[in-house]
């Protein structure tokens, strides 16, 4: 009967319109999960497996068969996610007994540490682009804002105009789950915004209110975000540097400037302090290192000698 069932439903579709209608989930996260589950129907299809029979075993041979993909362990930890969530919602809706997912081991989140610039890599950064030209401009004032703020490159590309007060300096975007927050705008953004809004309002034919447009008067892409910052890093000599480095080096340098975790964390809209607290590790490993150069005992030896 399930097997007949599932054949009448898309259950994957009524679960992401689930986490979009009634969870509030954003398009990045939905786009994810779409991706995880339809690799999961397809590997069922091939297999001649119905999604509401796997068990646990069947599940973990899943996750075994997409080894050879060289996934991430976050990405791997996210694909258990979507699996424990995709079959609670099917229990609850009455269509299975037992969440085949709920004991499903997930490998341990590594540690690691954002790639972030340091203060003069990010000012030559920002000052790559060619404000003489029109794109250039535009450019800069992404730059500057996505530092000023810390954000992410979804919503710097879903800002409109009225998100921004220029003259109290302070933005509005909505994040992860589709959470609003409040950052403040550092002066230097705030100057390159106001150039930036000049020359946008001297175009008549733009009807969208998307703050950030290309010269078409269509709104920004992510992709073009990626490709821009790309080629200004390389143009500085800077390699593997993408929008997040933004992110982590505004951040890093808040917490090296002695801001004090919590505020980051609400600036930033992480919904738990832990993922925050990365950042004051990154500050513990260079003061290591700094103190491990420069003290003379730092090593367990010293160069001291005192007089017999």
């Amino acid at each position: 009967m399930p097997e007949q069932f599932s054949k009448k439903r898309d259950f994957v579709r009524e679960y992401l319109l689930y986490l979009q209608v009634e969870k509030g989930l954003a398009k990045n996260s939905l786009e994810s999960y779409e991706r995880d589950l339809s690799k999961l129907k397809s590997w069922t299809q091939r297999n001649n497996f119905d999604l509401l029979g796997l068990t646990r075993k069947d599940l973990r041979e899943w996750l075994i068969d997409l080894a050879g993909e060289n996934l991430s362990e976050n990405s791997k930890r996210r694909m258990v996610s979507t699996l424990r969530g995709f079959y609670k919602f099917l229990m609850f809706d009455g269509h299975l007994k037992k969440n085949p997912a709920e004991d499903l081991d997930a490998p341990q989140k590594s540690f690691y540490l954002p790639k972030f610039l340091n203060q003069n890599e990010v000012e030559n950064l920002l000052c790559a682009p060619d404000v003489s030209q029109e794109t250039g401009l535009r450019d800069r004032a992404i730059l500057e804002l996505m530092y000023a703020c810390g954000l992410r490159v979804s919503e710097a590309v879903d800002l409109k105009i009225s998100d921004v007060d220029i003259d109290l300096g302070i933005l509005t975007c909505k994040g992860k789950g589709s959470k609003t927050r409040k950052v403040p705008i550092g002066k230097s953004a705030v100057e390159w915004l106001k150039s930036y809004l000049v020359l946008r309002r001297k175009k008549d034919n733009i009807e969208i209110r998307n703050l950030f447009v290309s010269s078409l008067g269509k709104p920004i892409s992510r992709q073009v975000i990626f490709k821009f910052i790309k080629e200004y890093a390389g143009k500085i000599g800077l390699k593997d540097v993408s929008p997040h480095t933004l992110r982590h080096s505004f951040a890093t340098h808040l917490i090296q400037n002695s801001a004090d975790v919590r505020s980051v964390q609400q600036m930033l809209g992480h919904a738990d302090i832990s993922t925050t607290q990365i950042y004051t590790h990154i500050t513990d490993v260079r003061l290591r290192k700094t103190y491990e150069k420069f003290h003379p005992r730092a090593q367990g030896k010293s160069n001291f000698k005192e007089n017999p």
